[in-house]
């Protein structure tokens, strides 16, 4: 399977659980919270990556009230859910592929929550070098997400993945820290870490800088 039929198989997945997608996801809210809480500064300007329904923006918007958002996610029905949001006309949103759509630029912040673990390495690498160019210096990306522990793990992911992927219309694939702190490096960024999440037993906080 090529990223672009995987990209599509996600869309379809999604567009599904739009409806229950708070309920299912509920469960990670503090974690969502924790992500939030990373933040530094008073940011004006926030790109949400794979924004989904909207969720870490409760926390974000409670935070900061005036932040301008822009809310990158490749399905319609889940971008739809935030218009309902109280802090919709906050929100720019922007419907596509991670890999086709503009990040735009000049951001204070890039967040992002249980968004990136359905891509490979070298896909990874592709996306954090768009998330690199769109920050503004010295400013911050941070992530909310299932990590495995070993190198071992991943692969199994991996590999569960390549002989299952027509059989099941969703497959995680998580790295672990050693190899995405290497993709983040390649791509530029500075100041890595990982926090634990108090929260969620497969979740890390990702915090580092451009």
């Amino acid at each position: 399977m090529n990223l672009e039929e995987r990209n599509e198989n996600n869309k379809s997945f999604f567009k599904e659980k739009a409806d229950i997608y708070d309920e299912v996801h509920k469960v990670l809210m503090n974690t969502k919270k924790e992500a939030i809480s990373k933040l530094e500064d008073k940011p004006l300007k926030v790109l949400d990556l794979g924004a989904g329904t909207g969720l870490e923006l409760i926390y974000l918007f409670d935070r900061y009230p005036d932040v301008k958002v822009t809310a990158i996610d490749i399905t319609e029905e889940m971008l739809n859910k935030i218009k309902e949001r109280p802090f919709a006309d906050k929100v720019e949103l922007v419907c596509g592929d991670f890999f086709k759509v503009s990040f735009g630029s000049e951001y204070d912040a890039v967040i992002s929550t249980s968004a990136l673990h359905h891509f490979t390495k070298e896909d990874k690498l592709i996306i954090y070098k768009k998330i690199y160019e769109c920050l503004k210096e010295g400013k911050y990306f941070i992530s909310a997400d299932r990590y495995v522990n070993t190198l071992l793990e991943e692969d199994e992911f991996m590999n569960y993945f390549k002989e299952n992927f027509h059989k099941e219309a969703h497959c995680d694939t998580p790295l672990c820290v050693d190899t995405e702190k290497e993709i983040l490096e390649l791509a530029g960024f500075r100041n890595i870490s990982f926090t634990n999440s108090e929260y969620s037993k497969d979740y890390k906080i990702l915090k580092c800088q451009k």
